[in-house]
């Protein structure tokens, strides 16, 4: 992606994003929530594709960095493009972790752990709430 290409930020008021989205979609992505393990639409997708932001509609992730993390959540090694990301430090729950965000819409998306396959040892663990598979045409 170049910076010509870089997409313009998406912004909507409350009532405009609980009008585009599930509950469980606005409880995720604007309130910062999280679905339980295994539940999410998708989250053992084992399709080649890419993963959108479900508020924007963004380009995220691919199933070319996508890996079985047995977590029970999509897991990712890298993103489609580190600019699309914010990362936030995260200490609630009584631990310190790393957020993720989208960085088009601020949308809430999961963390981000320092251990993840090679080459990057991340592990982008994302709400499958929150995103939007489209499968590879044939």
């Amino acid at each position: 992606m170049n910076d010509s290409s870089y997409p313009t930020k998406v912004v909507h008021s409350e009532a405009e994003w609980r009008a585009r989205l599930t509950p469980e979609q606005y409880r995720i992505a604007r309130e910062h929530g999280t679905e339980r393990a295994c539940t999410g639409p998708g989250w053992d997708e084992k399709r080649k594709g890419r993963y959108q932001c479900v508020c924007c509609e963004t380009d995220l992730f691919t199933s070319q960095t996508k890996f079985e993390s047995g977590t029970g959540w999509p897991s990712f090694f890298q993103p489609v493009d580190r600019r699309l990301i914010i990362e936030n430090e995260d200490l609630t729950l009584g631990m310190r972790r790393i957020e993720v965000l989208c960085a088009v819409c601020d949308a809430h998306l999961g963390h981000v752990f320092p251990d993840g396959p090679r080459p990057t040892g991340l592990r982008y663990c994302i709400n499958a709430t929150v995103l939007n598979f489209i499968p590879e045409e044939a």
